[in-house]
């Protein structure tokens, strides 16, 4: 058993992992606890700890719908007070690193997740010789409310960014304590997945993050600045005095007739049972974004996208971002019949619409294109269900890669550090997801190689996946460039062309898409407001 760890959260005591040769340290706290007339404060310093905390077990989640909780599948209490942390190190870390460390930042729509999700577990990944850590932040309105009295207590003048200034005091703590764990201040890498991606996206934005991190992976949704779909995914943000307005609303529903109210309310009557949507926002379909997301404030986040990155405002950090076949709004061929039955579900907050029938492939298709729509029916044709079903897919796929390959023009532009975009193809079985699909997160067990024998049913080509994609996942968090000995050459971003790297099942570049298609895509995204 590794000493115990001197930070300023106190003396911290880990436990043995399942390999003895990796240390885990759970539920240490990293701000104090934001209750009280801390709710809807920017997170303050932890409250040391007397004598020895024993690092053993995970702290509770942020308050969240139990419906969101369950379909997760964690059992864990809930809490206000959940600004904690959780470290895997290699036992002799401390005398043998500065070893690279990973920040995770789990996904959930801004309103869901926690840092002690068995997929995040990072043992696998601390074998690999890094540092890697996992947190929970605040969600729903505890992250994200934002009214005129909020704002008008703010030194800044600003509410509504406390999730993403959760994440700023982590990365900070992180830069003041990691090295007592092994850990190098100097290579710290922010990942996630979702919204978690998303929060990596806004990091790179703010100027409050700078110097904080030096490498950057955005799993699902790095997209073009006048792509829609950034209105609706988890890449979506609102402008203050939105934020603020529909701030008042939520107090007023919540029957809170001043911000004083709003604190005294205990926090399960802050917890909705079903998320709203803001349906105030043009994604260009029916996909709508959670009300509850960052904020445009002028001070954590100056800019939106395309300011940030037309004026090189975005901190320089090396970036590696990418998206999954089966996400967007793709789904395996395998459902189609299952998606009809189905019918028209009922909007859900940051899921993209789904189109699995010759009239609402073509209605959509006129709503979103509009003058250009006929153009896309022929570069996308269909004449039956099942064809409108395949060409949806297509155009789906289509739009991430080529969004994603036009964000890396607009990233390195101003960037001096490498990017590198992938597209995730392989089917997994995780999640319960039968028939396999490379779906929305798919990929999180093969980052983290965390294919446990009895979380589903794993094969020895899944195996060597995630031996490869772990692999690459380390590497750049060590140096910044994915490549190593053995893996196949993953080559770096770059504008003149146009190709990603397909990881799973192959690996190896892929051109982004039809010649064809990539011009109609490059005009269709000039028409939209930048964004």
């Amino acid at each position: 058993m590794s000493a115990p760890v001197e930070t300023e959260s106190g003396l911290i005591d880990g436990i043995s992992g399942r390999d003895r040769s990796i240390t885990v340290y759970r539920g240490i706290p990293y701000a104090a606890p934001p209750v009280g007339p801390l709710r809807w404060r920017p997170p303050e310093p932890p409250v040391r700890a007397e004598g020895v905390l024993r690092a053993g077990s995970f702290a509770p989640m942020c308050p969240q719908s139990p419906r969101d909780a369950s379909r997760a599948g964690i059992d864990l209490p809930m809490s206000e007070d959940c600004l904690y942390l959780n470290v895997w190190a290699p036992a002799d870390a401390a005398r043998t690193g500065p070893l690279p460390v990973l920040v995770w930042i789990y996904g959930g729509g801004f309103r869901a997740g926690t840092g002690a999700h068995p997929r995040y577990d990072g043992e696998s990944l601390a074998r690999h010789g890094l540092i890697v850590v996992t947190f929970n932040y605040r969600l729903g309105a505890f992250g994200f409310l934002a009214t005129p009295e909020l704002s008008a207590e703010s030194a800044q003048g600003v509410s509504g960014n406390y999730g993403i200034l959760d994440s700023i005091a982590l990365l900070r703590w992180v830069r003041d304590n990691i090295a007592a764990f092994g850990g190098d201040p100097g290579r710290v890498t922010v990942a996630g997945q979702s919204a978690g991606a998303g929060t990596v996206n806004f990091l790179a934005m703010s100027p409050l993050a700078k110097g904080l991190f030096h490498r950057a992976i955005a799993q699902s949704h790095a997209r073009h600045s006048r792509d829609p779909e950034l209105r609706y995914l988890a890449t979506s943000y609102r402008t203050l005095a939105d934020a603020e307005q529909a701030g008042q609303t939520y107090a007023r529903e919540h029957g809170a007739r001043s911000l004083a109210d709003l604190r005294a309310l205990p926090w399960q009557k802050l917890v909705d049972g079903r998320p709203a949507f803001d349906t105030g926002v043009d994604s260009g379909s029916t996909g709508k974004p959670p009300l509850f997301r960052p904020v445009v404030d002028g001070y954590v986040l100056p800019h939106g996208y395309s300011g940030t990155y037309t004026e090189g405002r975005q901190n320089d950090v090396a970036y590696l971002a990418g998206n999954n076949l089966d996400e967007s709004g793709a789904v395996p061929e395998s459902t189609f019949a299952e998606y009809r039955v189905r019918g028209a579900a009922a909007p859900n907050a940051g899921a993209p619409p789904i189109h699995v029938t010759l009239d609402a492939f073509v209605a959509a298709a006129r709503h979103k294109f509009g003058p250009m729509a006929e153009e896309f029916l022929r570069l996308y044709p269909a004449g039956s269900d099942d064809e409108a079903a395949r060409a949806s897919n297509t155009a789906v796929r289509d739009n991430s890669r080529i969004s994603t390959y036009l964000w890396g023009t607009e990233w390195t532009a101003r960037a001096t550090r490498p990017a590198y975009t992938y597209f995730w193809t392989h089917p997994s079985p995780a999640q319960g997801q039968q028939p396999r699909r490379a779906s929305h997160s798919s990929e999180i067990e093969f980052v983290f190689d965390n294919l446990d024998p009895g979380s589903a049913a794993w094969t020895d080509e899944d195996r060597e996946v995630a031996a490869t994609v772990s692999a690459y996942w380390a590497n750049f968090a060590a140096t910044g460039d994915p490549n190593g000995p053995g893996l196949p050459h993953w080559p770096p971003y770059a504008a003149a062309v146009p190709v990603v790297m397909e990881l799973g099942a192959r690996f190896a570049p892929i051109p982004i898409a039809d010649p064809a298609r990539l011009d109609f895509w490059k005009r269709f995204f000039g028409t939209q407001q930048p964004w």
